[in-house]
């Protein structure tokens, strides 16, 4: 007997529903999950590991009762094994990451600091070249502080901020400030330079280099899973194959 899906009083075949998959961009999501399953089918957890992280998974969606699970359940069209596998998914991911670039995390990390360090820099913008010369100057001389000047003439968000910006990850700066900042000492300050339609005036204020620490760690394994996933998705490829009524829409649904 060929399955179905019954929703309300429509009856879905298998190749309506992959139709509709396709239809709705669904598709890749699909193939991303069907990728990582793959990958952590062969990590294990010990029984304790099993036992509590269901457990949690439980407590924390309020699925602790009988009746609760049932209702969730019929909900979704899972199995109660598919209901534990869903539960214990993401601790089986977080294993496979440390499992597959674990070893090498100090190695990617001194890769990606450059990306990772923080910076606290201030920001002075304006259309006017002129403008932004002389107020350069009169911050230098000492005249006016650069956060007075910033509240003043900055015509950017910054201005709210008495020009001050950050933390952020020295990756988050437009290219051209990034490389000043990175090569600045605290306190110094650039002459203004002109970005795309404004003049901008910089100065560092603090360099926060990057720390291996847990949190770097999560980051950096999270950049590196979503990197690989990214990867297996691009030569992977995706087609439709389902007898002559899956011909025709199959790449026309993916366009």
């Amino acid at each position: 007997m060929t399955p179905v899906l019954q929703f309300g009083n429509q009856t879905i075949s298998v190749a309506e529903a992959l139709k509709l998959l396709a239809g709705y961009q669904m598709l890749p999501q699909l193939c991303r999950f069907l990728i990582i399953d793959e990958a952590i089918a062969s990590i294990k957890l010990t029984p304790e590991e099993n036992t509590s992280t269901i457990e949690q998974f439980y407590q924390k969606n309020q699925l602790t009762a009988l009746q609760a699970r049932t209702s969730i359940l019929k909900h979704y069209g899972m199995s109660e094994a598919q209901l534990e596998a869903l539960a214990t998914r993401e601790l089986r991911v977080e294993k496979f990451k440390i499992a597959t670039w674990g070893a090498k995390l100090e190695s990617y990390f001194l890769q990606y600091k450059p990306q990772l360090d923080k910076v606290i820099y201030s920001l002075i913008r304006t259309s006017d070249a002129e403008a932004a010369q002389e107020l350069y100057f009169r911050i230098k001389a000492g005249e006016q502080s650069f956060a007075e000047c910033a509240s003043l003439y900055s015509q950017g968000q910054e201005a709210h901020t008495l020009g001050k910006l950050g933390p952020v990850p020295m990756s988050q700066p437009h290219p051209v400030i990034a490389q000043k900042l990175a090569i600045s000492q605290p306190g110094q300050l650039w002459p203004p330079m002109r970005l795309d339609n404004w003049v901008v005036i910089v100065k560092l204020e603090k360099l926060i280099p990057a720390q291996l620490d847990d949190a770097t760690r999560t980051t950096l394994l999270n950049h590196l899973f979503e990197q690989w996933l990214a990867e297996e998705m691009s030569k992977t490829p995706l087609s439709l194959r389902s007898g002559e009524e899956m011909r025709g829409w199959g790449d026309e649904g993916m366009g």
